[in-house]
């Protein structure tokens, strides 16, 4: 995640609420650095769907 570029839109929060969550004061907080490859998918969409392209994928 690249937080310079996160502006705490929460979109990934609302695709992977278990994975994201965005605080009171706008950043993005990743809850486990690693995720079980069933989380695959909907990482995948918050990743395209930031708007700001914040977040990356890496295996």
């Amino acid at each position: 995640m690249d937080l310079d570029k996160c502006t705490g839109h929460g979109i990934c929060e609302s695709i992977a609420d278990d994975v994201f969550e965005v605080t009171d004061d706008g950043a993005v907080v990743i809850h486990g650095s690693e995720r079980p490859e069933s989380d695959r998918e909907r990482m995948e969409q918050a990743v395209t769907q930031c708007p700001v392209a914040a977040l990356r994928l890496f295996d």
